[in-house]
């Protein structure tokens, strides 16, 4: 099967490709989902790159503590996909690839160890809309349609 890819690739641009793993995860009315607020008011899933040999389960759990200090369950497989894009924070260009889970809220464990990250809890359809990523927003979707 082909995996989904958003933005345009362009020519003569060696882009630096970047596995990351993503949690979607519903408040337990499963009216609400969680997201993540940067200082720059950007909007993004709950999540990150995978790092050294980590597996999809270890990124998750790790990114879950820095960026909520909360520990999480992680449930079933979503789906996978990507999107080229230029960071202007970095000033690359990236092949994100991303890896999407459904998550289950755990305990607070501790204050989030990433200051400039802010846990946000909004409609589906409104982080549909402000999420940075349109491959995230596409998992949203998804979630929505196949999971829920």
């Amino acid at each position: 099967m082909d995996i989904i890819t958003f933005g345009e690739k362009k020519e003569d641009i060696a882009y630096i490709r970047r596995p990351a793993v993503y949690c979607l995860m519903f408040d337990s009315h499963k009216e609400n989902l969680a997201i993540i607020q940067t200082i720059d008011g950007k909007y993004f899933l709950p999540g990150g790159g995978i790092e050294n040999n980590e597996t999809h389960e270890e990124c998750l759990k790790r990114e879950a503590l820095e960026e909520m200090g909360m520990a999480i369950e992680m449930g079933n497989y979503v789906g996978c996909a990507r999107r080229y894009f230029y960071s202007t924070n970095e000033n690359r260009y990236y092949l994100s690839e991303g890896y999407f889970y459904l998550c289950d809220i755990g305990m607070q464990i501790n204050k989030a160890t990433e200051e400039e990250h802010f846990l946000k809890w909004i409609e589906p359809i409104d982080a549909m809309g402000k999420l940075f990523h349109e491959h995230q927003s596409w998992a949203v979707n998804e979630a929505i349609k196949n999971q829920l």
